[in-house]
């Protein structure tokens, strides 16, 4: 039983810093990019989208589709950023030991 004890010990300790890196991920930004700059996208480390800057020179109404396509170019980049902020924060958190595929934390 001294084992199952000290094993629930960690795992409380494990999703404690779980919740300190989710919550200093929430504070995270990062800025994705596309048309060589003319389309930026801010997103939080968790992925909420939070500051979107369009150049002037895109504001076409005949090019609303290639606007469009960058938008979400910018946005796939930004949340491609953030997705490997976090994965860097939990192998940080982890010591290195690689989780299964689909396997988050906490619980």
């Amino acid at each position: 039983m001294k084992n199952l004890g000290q094993l629930m010990k960690q795992a409380q300790e494990m999703q404690s810093k779980v919740q300190e890196m989710q919550e200093r991920l929430a504070g995270l930004e990062v800025t994705g990019r596309s048309g060589g700059g003319m389309v930026e996208v801010v997103l939080s480390g968790k992925g909420e989208a939070r500051k979107v800057s369009i150049d002037r020179a895109l504001v076409d109404p005949a090019e609303v589709e290639v606007l469009e396509d960058l938008l979400v170019a910018a946005i796939n980049d930004a949340r491609a950023k953030a997705d490997a902020q976090s994965a860097e924060e939990m192998q940080k958190l982890t010591g290195g030991i690689s989780l299964p595929p689909g396997f988050k934390l906490p619980f």
